[in-house]
């Protein structure tokens, strides 16, 4: 009999979700994690008195029900709604792109005319069917929005010029005729008054947990020690990379504590320019309207300017989302392939599937498949 009847590898918000249940369930469960946290990617720490999203901004939003029930057993969340702005060389926008955007680029205050200004400049460029994000971004918001908000920011995030990255990525991207600059449509929407850490730690109440174990370093070992593994690393990393590495984009931050209580006044906000550096600035402190848990006004602000840049196999930069242009997902589909002939193994997360996650879909993954286990 084996010291552990499920081994679960990386202590993110899959990885948290799927030992919860199975521990639920009666199971011994172990949990390892790599680096010396859990939470993964949401992890958020304490910086005088601010609750700082140490990889990004980490929004919580969903339109399901059992998700979110779920959730709210670990945390309380507050009423944080995300409405982000985009900095265009000096020039401020309103996202997502709603009236407040067509206004402060054309002038237009009616539907009528932002929806005539989008088909004009549609038509100007001969788009019937769009091929590639730049198509796909000027038939939904004209070439003017297109050139000025998504181009330039796009390219920075992705590394790739936006004709070589495929629509999909940009349909993600709300467009509202209203003056609603809720960035998610969201029903439920916040940011666990708690923190994303505590409420893993939550999850993994009553759970061992290892902190600082790399599972690929002496898979054989770890093996040996449960019936079933449950895997959230990178898939191309478990097997050796025997096909090619996957492509992966990373993320850099610069983070500095100010004595100011205010830099930028919202918590978010998108350089679209090609020429800055940076992608986003994140002002930590608004995800918390600019209060401690006690409901005290912050004194000072923690700010976070994001770069990204692709990640390298051999790097010690954390891979954070998949590339998934054709080519990418056609190699996957081999190490997917790969995947399904392993027999105590289960792959997931956003590493795991190769596959873009926002937190609520990571969540109910993870519940279907300790559903399904």
């Amino acid at each position: 009999m084996k010291a552990y009847d499920v081994l679960v590898v990386g202590a993110g918000l899959y990885g948290a979700v799927f030992a919860e249940r199975m521990k639920a369930a009666g199971k011994r469960v172990l949990v390892i994690e790599k680096r010396n946290h859990i939470a993964g990617n949401a992890y958020t720490e304490d910086v005088e008195g601010i609750a700082v999203h140490r990889y990004g901004a980490h929004i919580f939003h969903t339109n399901d029900r059992t998700v979110w029930n779920y959730v709210n057993r670990f945390a309380d969340f507050n009423r944080y709604t995300n409405s982000p702005v985009a900095n265009y060389k000096g020039k401020l926008f309103s996202l997502p792109f709603s009236m407040y955007t067509f206004n402060a680029m054309w002038g237009v205050t009616t539907p009528e005319e932002a929806a005539e200004k989008i088909e004009e400049q549609k038509k100007a460029a001969g788009i019937s069917k769009p091929e590639n994000l730049e198509e796909q971004a000027i038939s939904l918001v004209g070439t003017d929005i297109y050139e000025a908000l998504v181009k330039g920011y796009t390219e920075k995030q992705w590394g790739r010029d936006c004709r070589d990255l495929p629509a999909s990525i940009i349909k993600r991207l709300p467009v509202r005729f209203t003056f609603d600059n809720n960035y998610f449509n969201a029903l439920y929407q916040g940011i666990p008054v708690c923190g994303y850490t505590a409420m893993s730690a939550r999850m993994l109440d009553g759970i061992e947990v290892r902190l600082c174990e790399d599972y690929l370093a002496d898979r054989k070992a770890w093996n040996s020690i449960a019936d079933t593994v449950v895997f959230t690393g990178p898939v191309d990393a478990y097997f050796d990379y025997a096909y090619g590495p996957l492509a992966y984009r990373s993320l850099r931050f610069e983070t500095e504590l100010l004595d100011i209580p205010n830099y930028q006044g919202n918590a978010v906000v998108n350089y679209t320019d090609r020429e800055t550096p940076f992608t986003r600035i994140v002002e930590h402190k608004w995800f918390t309207f600019g209060k401690d848990r006690d409901g005290q006004d912050l004194p000072k602000t923690v700010i976070s300017r994001e770069y990204s840049a692709e990640w390298r196999a051999q790097g010690s930069a954390e891979p954070y989302y998949p590339v998934g242009d054709a080519a990418n997902l056609a190699l996957y589909e081999k190490y997917r392939a790969a995947a399904d002939q392993e027999e105590r193994v289960l792959f997931g997360g956003r590493l795991g599937e190769y596959r873009y996650y926002d937190m609520d879909q990571v969540i109910a993954a993870a519940l279907k498949a300790a559903g399904n286990l």
